[in-house]
């Protein structure tokens, strides 16, 4: 009997392998087709923002137009936002205080508005639509992975790095498919978590996989679907915020280099990809909304550790490098939150502050776990 019961759980632990094998073959996909969707977006952010450029620069050259003027043609020469230049045509009529713009066509071109960049729309909806399936169809797999595991073990499936890993992966996807489910405007947000999870499993497959076996008798409680489970949620939270900071801090770079009248986008990435982002004021709230939120979790998730440690090792705390990081996680956190609060910090002061807390979470992990010997150490990588 024990012996069909080890076989059982030995098969359910190949499956839960195939899952995330196959998670991340999905999470692959759906990162091409995120980039297809950013390539088809761009080139329609291009034309969008052209035509702006258009429509300015014909009210302008109306508006110059002596008020007893009925008609003219005013021809325009406008900077689009890759860097280019387009021709433009109008016919403005001016009267008694009002300006009619009548013609939206370049010189015997497509209007900037019209088929040609409708149709690049429709490819770049095209494009997240499937992401956003693959995405949904990935998250699943990496979930039924993770419950697999779970059931090859009879326990929470959290109880080493890899493990950890492999649900940190379903929470860093899920809470930007949450965010998209809440109808947020955050498909943008899509590329960067199907990234970080197909980096996640891989390092996790490759580097940190562990065979499914039983814990330490320490690990043997309740706390552990407790303390573990918020704290993989908190990190899915605040990777969500960090990529936000980190495209926020890019297009912040990129607007103040157009108001220095310079082309191209910082960091030798086109115009076209900052374009696509939300305005800087969005990302910057977004990101502080997303820590916000998730703060009171990790002050909890920590709380429950240290009463978990009281009840394994005897002492609530006793300054294992685990804890210590722990704190200083949170301190960096507090800190930034505290900023933004009261000293009325924001943009690049605020976005760095909340780098470097992100920073501090994932040294907490991987750092800690994998060169920092502790009595985390038990639930290393083998």
């Amino acid at each position: 009997m024990q012996q069909l019961a080890s076989g059982v759980n030995t098969h359910l632990a190949d499956l839960s392998n195939k899952c995330i094998w196959s998670a991340m073959a999905v999470y692959a996909l759906a990162m091409f087709a995120h980039m297809f969707e950013w390539t088809f977006g761009s080139k329609g952010a291009v034309a969008r923002r052209s035509a702006e450029q258009a429509s300015l620069a014909e009210t302008a050259a109306a508006a110059a137009l002596p008020a007893q003027s009925k008609a003219k043609k005013v021809t325009v020469t406008v900077a689009s936002a890759d860097g280019g230049t387009t021709t433009l045509t109008r016919t403005a009529l001016a009267g008694e205080g009002a300006i009619v713009v009548t013609s939206g066509r370049g010189d015997g071109e497509q209007p900037i508005d019209g088929p040609g960049a409708a149709g690049t729309s429709e490819r770049a909806d095209l494009f997240g639509r499937i992401a956003i399936s693959l995405t949904v169809l990935g998250v699943l797999l990496n979930a039924g992975g993770v419950f697999l595991r779970g059931l090859s073990v009879m326990r929470p499936p959290w109880g080493n790095m890899y493990e950890f890993s492999c649900a940190f992966a379903v929470t860093m996807v899920g809470a930007y498919l949450i965010l998209l489910a809440l109808g947020k405007p955050v498909r943008w947000l899509g590329l960067p978590a199907v990234v970080a999870a197909c980096l996640t499993l891989g390092l996790a497959t490759s580097v940190l996989y562990t065979d499914s076996e039983q814990l330490v008798p320490a690990l043997h409680s309740y706390w552990l679907a407790i303390h573990v489970s918020t704290a993989i949620v908190c990190g899915g939270a605040f990777y969500a915020a960090f990529a936000t900071t980190a495209l926020y801090l890019g297009r912040e770079s990129y607007d103040r280099r157009v108001a220095e009248g310079l082309t191209g986008g910082p960091f030798r990435i086109p115009a076209s990809f900052w374009e696509r982002l939300p305005a800087t004021a969005t990302l910057d709230k977004l990101s502080y909304r997303i820590n916000a939120m998730v703060f009171p979790l990790w002050t909890f998730t920590i709380i429950a550790g240290a009463i978990w440690a009281e009840a394994a090792w005897g002492k609530y705390w006793e300054w294992d490098p685990k804890e210590t990081w722990s704190f200083i996680t949170w301190v960096v956190y507090a800190a930034y939150l505290h900023a933004r609060a009261t000293a009325g910090w924001k943009g690049r002061k605020a976005g760095y502050l909340a780098l470097l807390a992100f920073a501090c979470f994932l040294f907490n992990y991987y750092g800690v776990n994998i060169f920092v010997t502790g009595k985390h150490s038990y639930a290393g990588v083998g």
